[in-house]
């Protein structure tokens, strides 16, 4: 008997409760940090369970709408709100459903379905998965959300990406720079024998694995280029003596080559004097004033411990 046509996994429609981060650094009214300017930020929770985990986001129209993946096998689909000045003021709309198998039937396995990385064009999600690694094309539709279009090669040998230290950052290069468009992906913490980190262009001209280096105990957990066709990586350190950390650097564009290492200045550091969290997701945009935006998002990792943040920073370009 023929198998009956799977129901599409609900799609849940969450309210979010947030409240304003005014002051970055925690009892100071400094708003500059180093190239970087705290612009606004939130607090966010909800009485649904599902809600957290966000380890990835992208914008699907600058500074509103955005598609994200938790890494609890979820996708997340929601619009940021603001007040009359632009500042953030909660998120909207807010949607999640469950990643599905080419049957339409709901995953749920952990192992399979441990999304962290996540880039989007043209109506098509790509998503990195650690544990189970792969990358993964999805067409989206925020009412329906279907089993991947297909994998795609990410070139770096499997036997080299470490358990649960899979692809974290998975981005479009600048479509006129040297790369012209090309998807990059960038491994949390899968390193060399150099301790370098395994990265890779899975894509046109330039096509090939390279490394980033590995700077102190941060491990990179997101990443953007910017304008100029440098790359934004997000890094997070955690200890248990001193908590999380964040970190920002700016990877030169022209050191992102197969065969190369790739490296940069640091542009920011945080630690818990500031108002972070476990920092996984970024993206960088632009605003209506022409001000190039920097997003991040924290992954509570659904414990009491932990807080879901939304932060928005100006990357000053001068």
């Amino acid at each position: 008997m023929p198998r009956a046509m799977a129901e599409p996994a609900e799609v849940e429609r969450l309210t979010i409760r947030a409240w304003p981060i005014k002051q970055f650094r925690i009892g100071s009214d400094e708003t500059r940090f180093g190239s970087l300017e705290f612009a606004g930020g939130l607090e966010m929770t909800s009485r649904d369970r599902d809600f957290g985990a966000l380890s990835a986001f992208r914008f699907l129209e600058p500074g509103t709408r955005f598609v994200g993946v938790a890494d609890t096998g979820f996708w997340f689909f929601g619009t940021v709100a603001r007040d009359e000045t632009g500042r953030p003021t909660g998120f909207e709309n807010f949607t999640m459903q469950q990643m599905v198998d080419d049957d339409g039937d709901v995953i749920g396995e952990k192992w399979n379905t441990d999304a962290e990385g996540l880039a989007v064009r043209d109506g098509i999600a790509t998503v990195g998965f650690e544990r189970e690694h792969r990358v993964s094309e999805f067409r989206l539709a925020p009412e329906d959300m279907k089993a991947p279009l297909r994998d795609v090669d990410f070139l770096v040998p499997a036997h080299e990406l470490r358990r649960n230290r899979g692809f974290e950052t998975i981005t479009f290069a600048h479509p006129h720079g040297i790369h012209e468009g090309a998807r990059v992906v960038v491994s949390e913490k899968s390193l060399d024998t150099k301790g370098n980190i395994f990265a890779a262009i899975i894509e046109g001209p330039a096509r090939g694995v390279f490394t980033v280096a590995r700077r102190g105990e941060f491990d990179i957990t997101d990443g953007a280029f910017l304008p100029d066709g440098d790359l934004l990586l997000l890094e997070r350190s955690y200890s248990v003596g001193k908590g999380v950390g964040l970190r920002l650097r700016r990877i030169y564009g022209e050191s992102i080559m197969p065969g190369e290492l790739a490296d940069g200045p640091i542009l920011m550091e945080a630690d818990m004097g500031y108002q972070i969290d476990n920092m996984e997701g970024m993206d960088v945009w632009r605003r209506d004033d022409g001000a190039l935006m920097v997003s991040l998002v924290s992954d509570d990792n659904h414990s009491l411990l932990q807080r879901n943040l939304y932060l928005e920073f100006i990357l000053h370009e001068d």
